[in-house]
C-alpha cells in the first residue's frame, strides 16, 4: 500500500474512533530523555518543547477541542536555577516566534499564576492570547506555574472577595471561578515517563477523567502514541458513578 493509501486508512481509523472533548497531558521525562543520551537536562527541554508543537498541531487536525498541557508546575521553581531559567528561556523563544500556529485556527491561553513569572514573558503570554483569541479550532491550554491545589485556593479567595454566603458555594460556583473556568473538564489525561501519579494536576477537574499512563519518555512521544491512548479511551465504558444500561 503506498503512502496516500496508507494516509486514508489512518484518516478512517480517527474518525470512527470516539475522541475526548478534552484531553490533558503531562509532559514529562525531558531530563530522564537526555539523562540516556548524556546530554545536558537544556537539551531534554528544548527537545520536549518540539515535541508539544507536534502533538498541539496533530490535536488540532484530527478534530480535538480542548488540549492542557502541564509546562511548569508551582513546585518546579524548586529545581537549579540554571534549569529554571533555561525553561523560561524556551517558553520565551516559543512565544517570540510569530510563526507558532499562526494560520493553524488554534487558540492559545495560559492557565497558573501568573505573578512570579518575568515582566517581558507576562506580556508576551497576553500577545499570543490577544493574537488567537478568534480562532475556533483546538484551544490550547498551557499550565505555566499551575498547581491544582494552588487553583483551588484561588478560586476560593474569590468567592470570599466576591462576598458569596455560604448558600451560594456550590460546585459550579467552584468551577466558574478555576483558571478553566468556562471549559469542559478533561475527559482523559495522558502521563508518559513512567510515572503513575497526578503531580497537583487539575485535581479539581479530573474527578471523573480516564487516564492513560506510558514509559515513553516525553520527547519520544509521537502521534501514533497518541492514536494508541485514543484507541484505548475510545474502547471505555464511562459510566460516571452509575452503571451500564444492561445491568
Amino acid at each position: 500500500m503506498g503512502d496516500k493509501g496508507l494516509f486514508f486508512k489512518k484518516k478512517k481509523q480517527i474518525e470512527t474512533t470516539v475522541l475526548p472533548k478534552h484531553i490533558a497531558i503531562i509532559m514529562d521525562g525531558n531530563g530522564r530523555w537526555a539523562k540516556k543520551r548524556s546530554l545536558p537536562r537544556s537539551a531534554g527541554h528544548a527537545a520536549g518543547s518540539k515535541t508539544f508543537k507536534t502533538i498541539a498541531r496533530y490535536c488540532n487536525k484530527i478534530g480535538i477541542k480542548y488540549l492542557t498541557v502541564y509546562a511548569f508546575s508551582t513546585e518546579n521553581w524548586k529545581r537549579p536555577k540554571s534549569e529554571v531559567d533555561n525553561i523560561m528561556n524556551i517558553l520565551r523563544d516559543y512565544l517570540k516566534d510569530t510563526d507558532n500556529f499562526k494560520g493553524e485556527n488554534i487558540r492559545l491561553e495560559f492557565i497558573g499564576d501568573r505573578t512570579p513569572l518575568a515582566e517581558d514573558i507576562k506580556e508576551l503570554m497576553l500577545k499570543a492570547e490577544a493574537d488567537s483569541a478568534d480562532a475556533t479550532g483546538l484551544h490550547l491550554n498551557i499550565a505555566l506555574n499551575y498547581g491544582g491545589r494552588d487553583e483551588i485556593v484561588h478560586a476560593v479567595k474569590r468567592i470570599v472577595s466576591e462576598g458569596l454566603g455560604p448558600e451560594d458555594i456550590t460546585e459550579q460556583a467552584i468551577s466558574d471561578r478555576l483558571y478553566t473556568a468556562g471549559q469542559p473538564d478533561p475527559d482523559f489525561i495522558i502521563r508518559p515517563s513512567g510515572e503513575y501519579r497526578l503531580s497537583n494536576y487539575l485535581i479539581w477537574q479530573s474527578a471523573y477523567a480516564e487516564y492513560w499512563f506510558s514509559d515513553i519518555l516525553w520527547p519520544d512521544f509521537k502521534p501514533e502514541d497518541l492514536d494508541k491512548a485514543l484507541s484505548d479511551f475510545s474502547r471505555r465504558n464511562r459510566r460516571f458513578g452509575g452503571v451500564e444500561d444492561n445491568k
